[in-house]
């Protein structure tokens, strides 16, 4: 007898709620039941953040670093990227200011990738559609076409390490806590960068000192981002396979505690069962040692 020769099994979300609801010994009847199906699948994403370290929502970001004078230099750039759509960036100079004319909204450019684009700093509120901007040092001005999103930063859960890249050679960089950053007496020192210190607010940023002393060194790091939401009925969990059957006892379990009481003590064991096997097989296996960061050391 032949196999099937097919390596393609998937679940959606539809069929993920069907044999949730199943386990739980219910059935899927309704679009309430979906709805709160995708409102328990999305919350059991946040919890899968907050355990540790997912290693297929690990991304590698490379971000030229710019310099400006001591007096005014820019040491902390978004863990990811905020690109801004402009009518013209060509007299605009990589690491001045920027001011919105009607929101006096401010931030710093980081690079101009092209003529009509340019990477942001954190604004330091919201840019209003088709304002004048104006540059600090050039003088140059323009029109920003929308207020830039900030989701792509924000869908960052931690950095995990970080180099810095000069004549393409890799330097390592450390961490440094949100104290340790405070004490340094000078934070404007010009330098090749040697520690990072991650504000992890609603928008993360990352924080480099000494300052950059060019504009040609660049900051490569390793973030995990969060997973994608579950939208729709007939999206795809953003997961590998082998943890598919863990993603099923989890919307269990949460289904349960809802709609089925007398199953959660058994469905939450095997929830735990399932994540523990999914998760300890989720490692690098080039390392002998498996280390998992503790946020909660990170509290201050």
């Amino acid at each position: 007898m032949a196999t099937s020769g097919s390596v393609d099994f998937n679940l959606d979300m539809a069929e993920i709620t069907e044999e949730a609801f199943e386990r739980c010994g219910l059935e899927l009847r309704t679009g309430y039941d979906s709805k709160t199906a995708r409102r328990s699948l999305n919350l059991l994403f946040a919890d899968w953040a907050n355990r540790g370290l997912n290693l297929w929502t690990i991304e590698q970001i490379s971000q030229t670093m710019a310099q400006l004078s001591t007096s005014s230099a820019i040491a902390t750039y978004p863990i990811g990227t905020i690109t801004a759509t402009v009518g013209d960036s060509d007299s605009f100079s990589v690491g001045e200011t920027i001011t919105g004319g009607s929101s006096g909204v401010t931030a710093e450019i980081i690079t101009k990738p092209s003529g009509t684009t340019m990477t942001l700093t954190v604004p330091s509120g919201a840019f209003t559609t088709s304002e004048t901007i104006t540059g600090s040092s050039s003088s140059a001005s323009t029109t920003i076409s929308a207020d830039p999103s900030l989701a792509d930063v924000q869908a960052t859960v931690d950095v995990l390490e970080a180099v810095v890249q000069r004549d393409s050679e890799d330097l390592s960089i450390t961490r440094m806590s949100r104290q340790e950053y405070l004490s340094i007496p000078k934070k404007t020192t010009q330098g090749r960068p040697t520690q990072f210190y991650v504000d992890r607010q609603i928008t993360p940023t990352i924080t480099v000192w000494p300052v950059p002393e060019n504009s040609t060194d660049a900051i490569v790091y390793y973030r995990m981002k969060r997973l994608e939401d579950a939208d729709a009925a007939v999206n795809t969990a953003q997961i590998p396979f082998r943890f598919l059957p863990c993603l099923v006892a989890g919307l269990s379990y949460q289904i349960a505690l809802k709609r089925s009481p007398q199953r959660v003590e058994v469905l939450k064991v095997m929830y735990e069962e399932e994540f523990q096997r999914a998760s300890s097989e989720d490692i690098d296996h080039g390392v002998p040692l498996r280390l998992v960061p503790s946020y909660a050391s990170l509290r201050i």
